[in-house]
């Protein structure tokens, strides 16, 4: 085991502050296409009822106008994460007419790119900004592919852990240098060991046969309107999934806060040759860059920091420092009507953890890539007994490396479940050991069983599954005082999307000349 980890489980179980790691901030961000009752794509706006796409803090669009997106606050007890989730869902199941969340990552059949209708947020700079935005990602990579569905889990660290594992590390750096540092040694590690979540949690081993107009090699017919692979745990994290090959050449460096903002800065000023061909100015997309803005590069983790209104993301970084991590790696889980479950929120967490706690060293090119290699492999070959990663020059089983892993979360999980006689993160990580243990309870072999069984095609499986979340969310009460509450956010924020379209008093070409101007 890495003795700078047991070393500081030692110091931190022997702390006289009990339950030290008790109290992190979660929060998720949940995207659920919205599709007709028979299962084809919505093409109806955003519904009005719910509020603006653009100022609304819960409900909001993401791509695609079809595409919801459901956001939580960061809440210390995962319980009232999911509840407030589960809230949201109730809400708009009380407000769709005649239509359906898609139940899994992979997107219904869709007829072609033209068929996707892409996200609006109004007549204002900032809304006219993300609208253009997102037809340059249209452009770039295909609408289709943005149909993909994710689930992002948003993680900080207690407030009052910080001061004591600085002082536990002797370290003399100001105490937010000391925090964004940390935060860049987890990220690092979840670089390293981020394969896990897809071959624990992958739900997309099979897709339709309309997402993908030719077969890519590799791939096999399950039946005439489904492809697979018979050992993928997540078709939606690897090459046919929400990737894209422009990207490939992007080497972001996560060894700093500093090497981050300015490898994202210089692919955002970086022109393009095959993006010079699309046009910009301003209508087919907001530059001919590498990259648009910060969000169009696909990393499965980000350190985040709240942003001002008009501030960059990356400023926002330099300015006040990492306040959280924004987990990507996640396929909606489609056996759970809210697209994720408490036991697997509380697996994270403690991998998360274990990644801030372990030796995490500076990551050259060449490891970087070893590791996007391990989570592409792991996303299309993950259930295979025999698979070997990369690790340091060398190979070993996944298998035996997801094993270690596991072992080295068991005393993150005594520390969480400090003073709680139910244990409620040792029983997480002890569901997810025998999933390494046995590939067949992992949900992307139980999918392809189930569809198997039951003779259904992806689409079929998908569809069955998004009636039956309908009738679970139809089904909970939603009290008078929680459609008022809802109402009134909703009407709050079509209130705000007027005041600032009221505002603007700038040309769009020149709000966005100022936008990438900031430094």
């Amino acid at each position: 085991m890495d003795k700078r980890l047991q070393d500081r489980l030692r110091r931190l179980i022997n702390t006289t502050q009990k339950r030290i790691l008790k109290g992190g901030k979660k929060g998720i961000e949940k995207e659920s296409l919205r599709i007709t009752l028979e299962g084809k794509l919505a093409h109806t706006p955003h519904p009005r009822a719910l509020g603006s796409a653009l100022t609304h803090p819960y409900l909001t669009t993401d791509y695609s106008e079809s595409l919801l997106e459901f956001i939580t606050p960061p809440y210390a007890e995962i319980q009232e994460t999911l509840a407030f989730l589960s809230l949201t869902h109730q809400l708009v199941y009380h407000h769709l007419e005649r239509e359906l969340l898609w139940a899994t990552s992979m997107p219904c059949a869709v007829k072609d790119d033209s068929s996707v209708p892409i996200a609006r947020y109004g007549r204002s700079n900032v809304g006219t900004m993300k609208h253009v935005y997102r037809r340059g990602l249209g452009y770039r990579y295909g609408r289709m592919m943005q149909t993909i569905a994710g689930v992002h889990f948003n993680y900080s660290l207690p407030e009052a852990f910080w001061p004591i594992f600085k002082e536990q590390e002797n370290n003399p750096q100001p105490l937010q240098e000391f925090i964004n540092e940390h935060y860049f040694c987890l990220l690092r590690n979840f670089q390293r060991l981020g394969w896990l979540v897809s071959y624990l949690f992958g739900a997309s081993p099979a897709v339709c046969k309309s997402f993908l107009k030719a077969r890519p090699g590799g791939l096999s017919a399950f039946d005439p309107g489904t492809y697979f692979l018979p050992y993928a745990t997540s078709l939606r994290m690897s090459d046919i999934g929400y990737k894209n090959k422009h990207q490939t050449n992007l080497d972001i460096s996560y060894n700093s806060l500093s090497e981050y903002v300015a490898g994202l800065t210089q692919a955002i000023e970086t022109p393009y040759p095959p993006y010079e061909k699309i046009g910009a100015g301003g209508h087919y997309q907001l530059n001919t860059n590498r990259l648009q803005i910060e969000n169009e590069y696909y990393s499965f983790m980000r350190p985040k920091q709240v942003t001002q209104s008009g501030e960059k993301p990356t400023l926002a970084l330099k300015r006040r420092g990492v306040q959280y991590v924004e987990m990507r790696a996640l396929d909606v889980s489609a056996y759970d009507p809210l697209g994720v479950n408490e036991p697997q929120l509380r697996f994270l967490e403690a991998l998360l953890i274990l990644c801030l706690l372990k030796e995490s060293p500076p990551m050259n090119t060449e490891q970087r890539r070893a590791a996007e290699h391990n989570q592409r492999i792991a996303a299309c070959c993950g259930r295979d007994p025999h698979l070997e990663l990369q690790t340091n020059g060398q190979t070993r089983l996944l298998r035996d490396w997801a094993r270690e892993i596991c072992d080295e979360m068991m005393g993150v999980c005594e520390l969480l479940d400090q003073g709680d006689p139910h244990q409620p993160y040792a029983k997480a990580l002890a569901s997810q050991q025998e999933k390494v243990l046995r590939e067949e309870k992992t949900p992307s072999a139980q999918i392809l069983t189930e569809m198997k069984q039951r003779q259904e095609s992806f689409n079929d499986f998908a569809m069955r599954l998004s009636k039956e979340h309908a009738q679970y969310f139809k089904q909970l009460p939603l009290g008078e005082d929680q459609l008022q509450y809802f109402a009134g956010l909703a009407q709050q924020s079509w209130q705000q999307q007027r005041a600032v379209e009221a505002a603007d008093n700038i040309p769009f070409k020149e709000y966005l000349a100022r936008y990438f101007a900031q430094r």
